[in-house]
């Protein structure tokens, strides 16, 4: 079994965790919101685990062009 997802996961949060930390943010109150993100994230999950299926559910139709001033 290949970790490539968890080795290209992890090298994408350090970058995140870096360039919040060179913005001007502490290291320690970067990783408090990153666990704090994460675990708002597995709530919304728990609660919709599948927010796709949603969103072809409640798809805008295009409008129909049949009133009067259409055809001009």
């Amino acid at each position: 079994m290949s970790n490539d997802w968890r080795d290209e996961f992890r090298s994408g949060l350090a970058n995140l965790v870096d360039q919040a930390v060179v913005s001007g943010a502490k290291q320690a109150d970067v990783f408090k919101a990153t666990i704090e993100e994460i675990e708002r994230l597995r709530i919304a999950n728990e609660r919709d685990p599948d927010r796709a299926e949603d969103v072809s559910a409640g798809a805008i139709e295009e409008p129909a062009n049949d009133w009067p001033a259409a055809s001009t």
